[in-house]
């Protein structure tokens, strides 16, 4: 199992796969390392060789900001929103959606399990 990043990926997967394990590498930047670095995207990551494995380590320090580096700064984003006051961060700090999604019917993610309105008397017929 290589460790790249602070992560151990996966040795089984193919490498452009197993780089997606990574917070802040999808798809299309696994790719581009592979490209980068030369190495077939398709190779298993226990057949790769330790230089092998050291130029994606250092084609990832050099070309990307992912993991801890990475969520502090989406944190820091979050968190500065939420102190201008301004919509997107008031929506944040509700804990409601905040990119203009309906909330009367589902958001159920962001604002959690329904929760039953009290005091409501049902009627009943005599």
């Amino acid at each position: 199992m290589a460790r790249i990043a602070g992560v151990n990926i996966p040795a089984t997967k193919p490498l452009h796969i197993a780089l997606r394990y990574i917070f802040g590498i999808g798809p299309k930047h696994s790719l581009q390392i592979c490209e980068r670095t030369g190495i077939e995207p398709t190779k298993r990551v226990n057949v790769l060789t330790e230089a092998e494995i050291l130029k994606v380590r250092e084609d990832i320090d050099k070309h990307y900001k992912v993991e801890g580096d990475l969520r502090r700064d989406v944190a820091m984003n979050i968190k500065r929103l939420m102190d201008l006051g301004c919509y997107r961060g008031l929506r944040h700090r509700k804990g409601l959606p905040v990119r203009g999604q309906r909330t009367h019917t589902n958001a159920r993610t962001r604002k959690g399990r329904a929760k039953p309105i009290t005091g409501k008397k049902i009627a009943t017929k005599k």
